[in-house]
């Protein structure tokens, strides 16, 4: 039993987009919306990908960023505060934490896509320059 969740969480955590669709088609099925079941997937997988993309990185370039990556949602939480601040009376904390939250989702995604697509292109290159 316990080595089948450490493989569960090692495929989870390696492969956050298959948690996405998981989650996604689990909300549908217990009815939820197609909107609000798509916000509960990408939260779900948000917390997956702030430990994938390190994890990425350091395998593709042996470099540690979770530090980085820390700092720079701090600053982004930072910007997203002082915008609604600027820009609203009063700060809904509920709101304003789900905005960063989302953009974290888009920023982190991103990054997870474009990591892969750099590891399977290293990776041709590997192989053909060993051919």
């Amino acid at each position: 039993m316990k080595d089948f969740l450490h493989i569960m969480i090692s495929i989870i955590i390696f492969c956050p987009i298959l948690l996405f669709v998981i989650v996604y088609l689990f909300g549908r099925k217990v009815k939820i919306r197609g909107t609000h079941a798509f916000g509960v997937a990408s939260d779900v997988t948000t917390l997956c990908l702030f430990f994938s993309v390190p994890l990425a990185i350091r395998v593709l370039w042996n470099v540690g960023v979770s530090a980085l990556l820390v700092t720079f949602t701090v600053v982004m939480a930072i910007i997203f505060t002082y915008i609604d601040w600027r820009t609203k009376k009063e700060i809904e904390v509920k709101s304003l934490l789900r905005k960063i939250w989302r953009f974290q989702f888009l920023v982190l995604s991103t990054a997870y896509i474009v990591i892969c697509l750099v590891g399977v292109i290293r990776s041709v290159i590997e192989y053909l320059q060993a051919v």
